[in-house]
């Protein structure tokens, strides 16, 4: 077959000596890599180029389009990062403003700093059970949409596995003559299986019968996907799709020669492609084979009195297995590290509320049911404490775990100066217990995924400052916050703007 891989393999078979880059010339001793170092090199000839296709890249891109059925769709191997960069910076011009959900990667605020954009928010809707960012209709959006918005920008999936109507946010954008971009990086498998896309509203089983219909088929002018998030391909690999006649597909390319490398890895481009034929040939058996884990997990776990696992009346994607303590007994993260330390079972992120899991096609069943025996021991443990009633160790660690409205709309920090003049201004660090009122010059988020709780420009008011020290407090991954060493205590400080 004539395709990257197979040239790639057929090179490094072949007694084609390399005076060029990569420094390891191939040499399969030089290190521990050989296995990748035989097909790894540059733009030679044969073997196209990334940034000027004309042979074996397009053609990969090619097929991996027809996959997916959008009108464009190119490799990128500088992850979905890249590919947010590049569509918001085609998307709007300097200085224009995007409409954003506020739960969106922390490339989207990147890309507002770099293009000097304002961006306004829809509505932050939360869902209070889990502390997880919610999906949004058409009609959650429709207030929010002016006719001077150079694109809306929306996160489907959501990291936990949410997704919103995009058609219909398609159709209400398209009426306006607006683009509309969608982060779909955990969204890759979406689309694929033998039952793909069925409707939301049609979910009546606990158990998972498809995964969600892709965001390119319903009508998004670019999405965004990370192959490597919920496929069989290398990390930092991803595609970019460009739907429609609202978004110049050469403005497009022009970013992406930016925001990428231009020493891109045949390796990393190799694995899309490999990626892509595995998914043409057996993207069903994949998908069945998901969708059989997750719905095995739901029945293994039904009976546990405090283990909660949302099935898909509450979460979308079944690669997402999200862990919660229903009785407020354990936090996320300490579900997380008795997973890691106790049970050797690594998972993806940790929050208040929530542990997550991102199960695939390529689990393996040994793994599965690990997870499954792990989480019934822990389910025992917590009943343990609850009957030991020994203080410090039961009762309940969240005050309004008993919702009655699970879905609230969260207040954003006000704003007092655009994202691009703040993060560029005169700071300081002062103590977290100082910080109220002040505005602040960098962004706090937890990561993964890297949603800000704060970002640049905007006050850090009480309840900001309130929700910093509680995530710190339960040892979360905050990024963003300072150690301030008083006589050695665990003082965090931030990083504000000097008076102005």
């Amino acid at each position: 077959m004539h395709d990257l891989y197979h040239e790639l393999k057929k090179l490094a078979e072949s007694d084609n000596y390399p005076f060029h880059m990569p420094g390891h010339k191939r040499n399969t001793t030089s290190t521990p890599f050989e296995g990748a170092f035989r097909c790894d090199i540059t733009e030679i000839d044969g073997f196209d180029n990334l940034h000027d296709e004309t042979g074996l890249i397009l053609d990969a891109e090619r097929r991996a389009n027809k996959l997916y059925g959008a009108k464009e769709t190119y490799f990128l191997v500088n992850g979905s990062t890249c590919g947010v960069l590049s569509a918001v910076s085609a998307a709007a011009s300097m200085g224009e403003t995007i409409l954003a959900a506020r739960g969106s990667h922390k490339a989207l605020y990147h890309a507002a700093y770099i293009r000097n954009l304002d961006i306004k928010y829809l509505p932050y809707k939360m869902n209070s059970k889990y502390e997880i960012p919610e999906a949004y209709t058409a009609e959650d959006i429709r207030p929010y949409l002016p006719k001077d918005i150079a694109a809306l920008f929306i996160t489907s999936p959501t990291y936990e596995g949410k997704c919103s109507d995009i058609a219909e946010i398609a159709a209400l954008c398209h009426e306006k003559n607006i683009p509309l971009i969608v982060d779909a990086a955990h969204g890759a498998h979406f689309g694929f299986g033998s039952a793909s896309g069925i409707n939301r509203s049609e979910k009546t089983s606990k158990d998972y019968a498809s995964v969600p219909e892709s965001a390119v088929a319903q009508g998004a002018d670019i999405v965004i996907h990370s192959v490597h998030k919920t496929l069989p391909s290398m990390t930092q690999t991803a595609l970019i799709h460009i739907n429609g006649e609202l978004i110049d597909k050469e403005l497009v390319k022009r970013y992406l020669r930016i925001y990428q490398s231009s020493s891109p890895s045949y390796i990393l481009m190799a694995s899309i492609e490999q990626c892509m034929e595995e998914m043409e040939k057996n993207g069903t058996e994949y998908i069945d084979k998901l969708l059989n884990y997750r719905n095995y997990i739901s029945e293994e776990t039904s009976a546990l009195k405090n283990i909660n696992l949302p099935g898909p009346d509450e979460i979308d994607d079944p690669c997402k297995v999200l862990i919660t303590d229903a009785s407020g007994t354990m936090t996320g993260q300490q579900i997380y590290d008795i997973l890691r330390t106790e049970y050797a079972l690594q998972l993806e992120m940790a929050g208040t509320r929530t542990a997550l899991a991102i199960i695939t096609g390529s689990d393996t069943k040994e793994g599965i049911e690990r997870l499954i025996e792990a989480l019934k021991n822990i389910d025992k443990k917590i009943e343990e404490v609850k009957k030991s009633n020994i203080e410090g160790k039961s009762g309940n660690l969240f005050k309004n775990s008993n919702i009655a409205e699970i879905v609230r709309i969260r207040d954003i920090p006000p704003y007092k100066m655009k994202l691009s003049k703040a993060w560029n201004a005169k700071s300081e660090v002062v103590s977290i217990d100082k910080a109220c009122g002040r505005i602040s010059a960098e962004f706090i988020n937890l990561y993964p995924p890297g949603i800000p709780i704060i970002v640049p420009g905007e006050v850090l008011t009480e309840e900001i400052v309130s929700e910093i020290k509680n995530c710190n407090d339960k040892n979360l991954n905050l990024q963003g916050i300072i150690n301030i060493d008083k006589k050695q205590s665990a003082e965090i400080g931030v990083k504000v703007m000097v008076d102005f």
